[in-house]
């Protein structure tokens, strides 16, 4: 992976990851944390939003792709810490 593709990604995980944690109250991570959770709900809207025929691949799908991906990874989340 070219070091501006990994910045990029950490950028956007950032970012959906804050963004998130502002739309799904009470799941404050820190930058770190926030990075991580906007990574993973990166891979998961990039992954889930395609297969149901909803956002391309411009930047702003992207980005809308992974807060999405982002909430319902703090949703799930949340799930299970409920549950256990």
């Amino acid at each position: 992976m070219p070091m501006e593709s990994l910045i990029v990604l950490l950028i956007v995980g950032a970012i959906a990851g804050w963004a998130a944690g502002q739309i799904v109250k009470g799941y404050g991570f820190g930058l770190v944390g926030n990075i991580v959770v906007g990574v993973v709900g990166a891979f998961i809207g990039n992954w889930l939003f395609p297969q149901l025929g909803l956002w391309g691949a411009d930047m702003i799908g992207i980005i809308i792709s992974a807060i999405l991906g982002a909430v319902i990874l703090l949703v799930v989340i949340g799930l299970v810490r409920r549950a256990g």
